[in-house]
């Protein structure tokens, strides 16, 4: 069976003259393609199969079976190609998003998602401790980890004096109602009111206005080690691609 879809490529590999994709699909989720002859430096897949390429694939299916017919290169993100920093930070989310989405499935939302936080990391439209923040949590959240910060999950309250996130449950405490709790028996992280504003909107606004908050720099900078660290815990793994990522920041 022969089918069209717009996908990207989140992770590749070679054989000899081929390269087996794994490609997020808006109709079909994650699947893995077969891509004879990409390698060839003539070969007409060539450009249209590279990691992080957006293209227009047409694609031959035998049963669970993937082989690319052609690729239409729709955007290649050539501006982080330029940037080894940016490109390991692309990487990273593309293998964390690889790791979470669904399989054979509907993921338009996922496509989106991946492709908005590239654009807007190639063109420097936000920082890049935002964009990083933003898609963990939300992809986390679309993936099905989604914590609840609606209020306290012991009195409901949705504001208090110090609010908590519980990132191993997912759950949020006031101050009050975790005084009653021993110490050591939880992971607690402070929010002040910006951080969990900011964790609020990116679970909760509209697609198309998830990256549309500010923050001072130290705020940021704890909002995206609480989504970090919520992301690790959650999964219960550490991408090397992450840690090649931070090597750059420490250089």
């Amino acid at each position: 069976m022969q089918i069209t879809t717009t996908g990207i490529v989140l992770r590749e590999r070679e054989h000899d003259d081929d390269r087996i994709l794994t490609i997020l699909t808006a109709d079909r989720g994650v699947i893995t393609a077969y891509a004879r002859g990409a390698k060839k430096l003539r070969g007409r897949l060539l450009s249209g199969t590279e990691l992080l390429c957006c293209s227009r694939f047409v694609l031959f299916q035998y049963r669970d079976r993937y082989q690319v017919d052609s690729a239409e290169t729709e955007q290649n993100f050539f501006g982080l190609r330029s940037d080894v920093e940016k490109l390991s930070l692309a990487v990273y989310l593309a293998q964390l998003c690889a790791q979470v989405a669904p399989a054979e499935e509907e993921a338009g939302e996922f496509l989106r998602l991946i492709l908005n936080s590239l654009y807007l990391l190639e063109k420097d439209k936000r920082p890049q401790r935002l964009v990083k923040a933003v898609f963990e949590l939300r992809l986390l959240a679309m993936a099905g980890y989604m914590p609840d910060l609606v209020g306290c999950k012991v009195c409901g309250c949705y504001e208090a004096e110090s609010m908590y996130f519980l990132p191993l449950t997912g759950d949020l405490m006031c101050g009050d109602c975790l005084g009653d709790a021993p110490p050591d028996e939880m992971v607690r992280l402070r929010l002040s009111p910006g951080v969990l504003a900011a964790m609020r909107h990116i679970l909760y606004s509209e697609a198309g206005k998830v990256f549309n908050f500010t923050l001072s720099e130290e705020e940021l900078r704890y909002l995206g080690d609480i989504c970090e660290y919520y992301a690790i815990v959650q999964l219960d793994t550490r991408l090397s691609s992450l840690d090649f990522y931070k090597s750059l920041l420490l250089s």
